[in-house]
């Protein structure tokens, strides 16, 4: 209802600007947008994660978290197109949720903006679902190898989901809302840092198994493999860089604090994991689930 009623109902007069100056200059605006752009790709990389629970070869998987991505993209610049089309640039800056004004004004009826706020409540709950099941199985991945404490990688006994690790997702889902919007947007700006190095991270990854495992099974082979990790590595360190000082969207102090935080936190893990149980229990656990 949404983008086909801008497609009729809207102008492309109302675009104009296309890019809005932010500290004057258009590509510091554009960056302070991409900076949030990780962060609204989080659900998506849920599929991997519950790769070993969906009834799918892996082959088809892949090709399913590629479309996921491209439908993504589509998704979001759709949303981005219709809000641009329905309202003009003053009032798109005075407004405080400009999709739901956008969809009031283009049916000129304010049940259409509540509806789009009901929509809007509707998709924050189904990342609350991706938080539940990718992070859990995140969760009991790392407990299963000794990097976390083991009662996170207990399974229930009838449904064989990480119980406790659940729980865990979901009491931190429920909390979370409650310290207020400051402190939502700094979780929401150093996440995005964490989930980019978990980006760069699994690109390195990507690269060093094609030389230590060549001949490891790949049901899903990524044509140009090098060029491909290669260019995700640059990409990943790039988005990095945006977060640092100098950049027009570096974080502020509050987000380096909880970065630090939870660097402290994954390295005190791995600490005690590596004197525990060793490196090669982590290793045995790893290849067993390769």
């Amino acid at each position: 209802m949404f983008v086909t009623g801008s497609l009729f109902e809207g102008s492309t007069a109302n675009m104009m600007p296309l890019f809005s100056q932010s500290e004057g200059s258009v590509m510091a605006g554009v960056i302070a947008v991409i900076v949030m752009v990780p962060f609204l790709f989080v659900g998506f990389d849920v599929i991997p994660q519950a790769a070993e629970e969906i009834n799918l070869p892996y082959k088809a998987i892949g090709k399913v978290l590629m479309v996921s991505v491209i439908l993504a993209v589509v998704w979001y610049s759709l949303i981005i197109l219709a809000t641009s089309l329905a309202l003009d640039s003053d009032a798109i800056a005075a407004s405080t949720l400009s999709v739901p004004d956008a969809m009031e004004s283009l049916f000129n009826a304010p049940w259409a903006g509540n509806l789009m706020v009901v929509a809007g409540i509707a998709g924050i709950i189904t990342s609350w679902n991706a938080f539940y099941i990718g992070g859990s199985r995140a969760i009991y991945a790392l407990a299963n190898a000794g990097m976390l404490p083991a009662m996170f990688a207990k399974l229930h006994p009838r449904y064989r989901t990480p119980t406790n690790a659940i729980f865990l997702m979901g009491f931190l889902s429920c909390l979370a809302p409650l310290f207020g919007r400051p402190a939502l947007v700094w979780i929401v700006n150093a996440g995005g840092l964490g989930i980019v190095l978990a980006y760069l991270f699994v690109a390195i990854s990507f690269m060093v198994l094609r030389v230590r495992e060549p001949d490891m099974p790949r049901p899903f082979k990524v044509s140009n493999g090098k060029l491909c990790g290669t260019l995700a590595i640059i990409l990943s360190f790039g988005m990095a860089c945006l977060y640092l000082p100098g950049s027009p969207a570096a974080l502020g102090a509050a987000e380096w604090t909880i970065l630090a935080v939870w660097v402290v936190l994954g390295i005190g893990f791995y600490t005690h994991a590596l004197r525990t149980y060793g490196r090669d229990y982590s290793d045995r656990h790893m290849q067993a689930e390769l």
